[in-house]
């Protein structure tokens, strides 16, 4: 499983979810759903974005999590 790490970056950089929201110009149930993991996908153009806000790539962004057989 795919996991976002988006908190863990933002309270690394002291920001909140607030903040983000302002900068990202979605909508902050949209916000909400990226950091939750409820989504099934980003746009480009939006993780390009959340790289540049946190000062991260996108490697960092995510993280794989293996799950036992």
């Amino acid at each position: 499983m795919v996991r976002v790490r988006i908190k863990e970056l933002l309270a690394e950089k002291g920001h909140s979810k607030y903040w983000l929201f302002k900068r990202m110009g979605l909508s902050y149930q949209n916000i909400s759903k990226i950091m939750d993991g409820e989504t099934e996908g980003i746009r480009f153009k939006n993780l390009e974005k959340l790289c540049k806000l946190l000062e991260c790539t996108p490697n960092d962004l995510f993280e794989i999590e293996f799950e036992d057989e």
